[in-house]
């Protein structure tokens, strides 16, 4: 049975809309690209690190924190249940919590939790949970909206982690990456009520979050499925184009598409590489194929035309941190034998999050590897996506979430 619990009455003026400016509001900020717009960063850090603000225990899986009109939202799971908790962002003051049941066990990892980034819009909160189970509840007070059992009702495989594509929002549809069979691989529903609008493909899914971009003055959503880079119509899921992009076998497709300008950059680990993709409203072709940049689950960072990125695996020895031309292929600088980590681009600054949880400062620069601080946040593995939000970082592993303030002292 779901349960709501709402703590204090503060909730009831909260002013439901776009996210405000400065906000984290879904996987990889608010732009799924990786950007935070608008901070403004300490250029270096005390000898103890940056300060830490707050922190609560949290239960497990790899689903990072999406930040919205002054919530931090955790979705994690303790015991049969997955939870949806919403903090104040600035004080970690619990708000409210919504339960969901499920009995998912995962075969390959030691952890059973969810692994997307909630979606916040427009006064609503998007959870698409490891078994399959897809939720929105309410911002302001975490009232279920309504759930669909998505794996169930589309008979969509599990995959090697459970479910972990992160939906996107685009008008009143909430696409997902299903991946079932006959025709029912992305599917989109009706933002407020929950109803199926339309499902296309028969590709099964990823563990990549789709994009949605303009391209020739046409809204497409971008998906990597398991084994194709594909661009859709949101409006009726009509198929526009088709690459291949994936292997067969213990692979995985993680890292979001990157769109720069007319081109969308492709990576995956496993043998699989690059693909530069020029793209256009109705047809993609592929400029060239490399290994450039193989990143297992690691969405790289655009800066002025120019790809920072990290190559490698979290599971196998060390990765390189690198920044590249993908126009030339040509390699501008690079860091290598560094712990496998997710980035950030904030202030002019790299923020390169460390599995083993250290925190890298760096200037977003082609010029070569200026380290601006750095500092070993919390214990054990963060696999979770960090979150930066009004000058405060929001870091998670299997056992705790802490918030720090990365802005300049005052």
């Amino acid at each position: 049975m779901r349960q709501v619990m709402l703590v204090g009455g503060m909730l009831l003026g909260l002013c439901l809309g776009r996210a405000n400016a400065g906000d984290w509001p879904q996987i990889l900020g608010p732009q799924r690209n990786g950007h935070a717009v608008g901070e403004s960063l300490d250029a270096a850090w005390p000898a103890g690190g940056p300060r830490s603000v707050w922190e609560v225990p949290c239960g497990s899986g790899f689903a990072g924190m999406a930040v919205a009109e002054g919530l931090a939202i955790l979705f994690d799971r303790h015991g049969d249940q997955e939870v949806l908790t919403a903090f104040a962002a600035e004080t970690g003051k619990l708000l409210w919590k919504q339960t969901f049941p499920t009995r998912y066990q995962s075969q390959i990892v030691d952890d059973d939790g969810p692994r997307c980034v909630p979606t916040v819009v427009s006064g609503h909160v998007y959870a698409f949970g490891a078994e399959g189970n897809l939720h929105c509840v309410s911002l302001k007070d975490g009232t279920l909206r309504w759930s669909r059992a998505v794996q169930r009702e589309f008979q969509a495989p599990e995959g090697y982690f459970g479910f972990g594509s992160a939906p996107v929002v685009d008008g009143n549809r909430v696409i997902v990456n299903v991946g079932g069979p006959k025709g029912n691989g992305v599917v989109a529903f009706e933002a407020q009520t929950g109803q199926t609008l339309w499902a296309a493909t028969d590709e099964l899914a990823s563990y990549a979050a789709p994009v949605v971009v303009d391209l020739e003055r046409q809204r497409r959503v971008l998906v990597i499925t398991r084994l194709n880079f594909l661009g859709l119509d949101p409006a009726t899921g009509r198929e526009v184009f088709r690459v291949p992009f994936g292997a067969r076998g213990p692979t995985v497709n993680g890292a979001t598409p990157v769109v720069v300008g007319d081109h969308v950059l492709l990576t995956a680990s496993y043998g699989i590489g690059a693909r530069w993709v020029k793209v256009g409203a109705d047809q993609a072709t592929v400029a060239w194929e490399d290994e450039i940049l193989s990143s297992q689950y690691t969405t790289p960072i655009v800066h002025e035309g120019l790809i920072y990125g990290i190559d490698g695996r979290q599971d196998v020895g060390t990765a390189t941190l690198k920044c590249f031309d993908p126009s030339s292929r040509r390699v501008l600088w690079q860091k290598t034998n560094v712990v496998y980590a997710t980035l950030v681009a904030a202030d002019g600054k790299l923020l390169v999050q460390h599995t083993d949880g250290t925190l890298r400062m760096a200037a977003l620069s082609p010029k070569g590897y200026t380290e601006l601080a750095a500092s070993r946040l919390m214990p054990g593995t963060t696999r979770a996506l960090p979150a930066l939000a009004h000058g405060r970082w929001y870091l998670r592993n299997e056992r705790t979430l802490k918030c720090f303030d990365l802005r300049p002292a005052s």
